[in-house]
């Protein structure tokens, strides 16, 4: 089975995340936090009532404004927020080797929609 989710807009990248955490480690757990936040709002309002017991695969589709960001600066941060959001909305009951298989990404410029897409589907 799958499942799908958007979040709007787009998440800080890696780069303003070590920055952040090199100027005050609490700027860092502060930007982790209220990204986990947003992500935890779009998952409850998309994906309501839903826990997977089964392992997953994730595909990310970033979808940005513009090239400027490079791709490993995107995905780095937004990985490990929305994989630890998906367990704090107990959508999944770990971010481990057992319930997360992998991921897989795929970047796309829409300057009028910025987004991120995620796909779940369980593995047998």
């Amino acid at each position: 089975m799958q499942y799908k989710f958007t979040i709007d807009g787009r998440l800080p990248g890696l780069n303003e995340y070590i920055a952040a955490m090199n100027s005050n480690r609490h700027k860092g757990n502060e930007m982790k936090q209220q990204s986990q936040e947003l992500i935890i709002w779009h998952l409850r309002h998309q994906l309501r009532g839903t826990c997977i017991n089964k392992p997953i695969n994730i595909e990310y589709c970033f979808c940005e404004p513009n090239m400027k960001r490079d791709k490993d600066n995107i995905s780095g941060f937004s990985h490990k927020v929305i994989q630890d959001a998906l367990v704090e909305a107990r959508i999944i009951a770990n971010d481990g080797w057992k319930q997360i298989i992998g991921f897989s990404d795929s970047f796309a410029v829409d300057k009028n929609n910025p987004r991120i897409e995620v796909t779940l589907t369980e593995v047998e």
